[in-house]
């Protein structure tokens, strides 16, 4: 599968602090990739940087083999990159159908965009009740079904998902979760999804980093990360079994 993202040795600020420090990382074409961390890690900053809410004070970001380092974000978004951002963030007085149909701003195919809106109230049956109704009044939980449906109607190739978990109960950050995945295998889309929720976001993806202050100080596929020992402690809360598991764990991760 080819490279779809390329994040090379980017550094980023807000003001005179450093937020993200060299980070380097790829997403792979159709498959789901996480970055992981505590909070003020610089999750969020590092999908700001790629969707040109905020520019690098170093390094290149390039997507599907193009640079698109400092590009206005809705050059990067018409380029097949749609930002779903911390905080859902809907346009509160906008009805759940306007909210929806945003997503799709840039397209031209309405067939195809009909076809998608009812794709999303397929997913999210709970919508369609709601669809004359300003989204400032709806739940939490619908309002990230608003903002997820609506980064899906741009028809994007890469989706950048921040915090999809953020204050939803346990049920409902299954329900999105599993759309998620849908959109990933039935529609084809490529998603790099930022989230501290550790043992919802690694199940969903293919690979993974972990982002500490900053930096990528780890990195592997799903299955290696959840069966390390320190991910395991302290991202999934479960103790190690044996130092056996320990060991075995500091031999695969990667420090940078």
């Amino acid at each position: 599968m080819s490279e779809v993202l390329k994040v090379r040795n980017v550094e980023t600020m807000y003001g005179r602090v450093m937020a993200i420090r060299g980070v380097s990382l790829s997403v792979r074409e159709g498959t789901v990739v996480t970055v992981m961390g505590s909070n003020g890690a610089g999750k969020t900053t590092i999908l700001k940087t790629i969707s040109g809410a905020l520019d690098p004070f170093k390094g290149e970001i390039t997507f599907k083999g193009k640079a698109i380092t400092g590009l206005d974000p809705d050059v990067i978004a018409r380029a097949g990159v749609a930002h779903s951002p911390e905080g859902r963030e809907v346009f509160a007085l906008l009805s759940v159908k306007d909210n929806l149909m945003m997503g799709a701003y840039c397209r031209k195919d309405r067939d195809e965009v009909a076809r998608d809106f009812e794709k999303v109230l397929g997913w999210f049956p709970v919508l369609r009740e709601f669809l004359d109704k300003q989204a400032i009044y709806l739940s939490g939980g619908q309002q990230q079904m608003v903002a997820l449906g609506r980064a899906f109607m741009a028809r994007p190739s890469l989706m950048l998902l921040d915090e999809p978990s953020l204050g939803l109960s346990p049920r409902l950050i299954s329900e999105i979760f599993a759309i998620i995945k849908r959109i990933n295998v039935e529609e084809g889309v490529t998603m790099l999804l930022v989230e501290q929720n550790a043992s919802v976001a690694l199940p969903a993806a293919d690979f993974g980093y972990v982002l500490e202050t900053g930096r990528i100080v780890m990195e592997g596929e799903r299955d290696m990360l959840m069966n390390s020992a320190d991910i395991r402690e302290f991202y999934l809360g479960i103790k190690a079994d044996s130092a056996r598991g320990d060991r075995r764990w500091k031999a695969r991760k990667t420090w940078r």
